[in-house]
């Protein structure tokens, strides 16, 4: 049972930057790939970074490729997502999630998910 919680959400100007991050509970941080999700008003759950258990590989859809940066510190159960360069559209609630196959963007593929944090990009 890993149980995740995300925090450093706001709200900022478009071309501002945030700093996600979410916290796990459990001593097994390490043996799970982690992802961050984001989840507008009307629309469906959409993947926007992952990275490997280690820390040592990570993948982005085009969407946001070159705007944020995942990554994971094991010793304190904490993954981040930097989030640089906001654009009204990047406003959603985003998540963390869990889950054991390194590559997948489907939320079906993730085993745990915290309650997520809202950011709000205003033009």
């Amino acid at each position: 049972q890993v149980q995740l919680v995300e925090s450093g959400g706001g709200s900022v100007q478009a071309g501002g930057s945030l700093r996600l991050s979410c916290g796990a509970s459990g001593r097994t941080f390490s043996s799970y790939v982690m992802s961050w999700f984001r989840q507008a008003p009307g629309k469906e759950r959409e993947f926007v970074a992952g990275i490997s258990w280690n820390g040592g590989n990570t993948y982005y859809p085009d969407s946001v490729k070159g705007r944020f940066t995942i990554s994971r510190d094991n010793a304190k159960n904490t993954v981040y997502l930097q989030v640089n360069s906001l654009k009204p559209e990047d406003t959603a609630v985003y998540y963390c999630a869990a889950g054991r196959t390194y590559g997948t963007s489907r939320p079906q593929d993730y085993l745990y998910w915290g309650q997520g944090t809202q950011v709000t990009v205003s033009s």
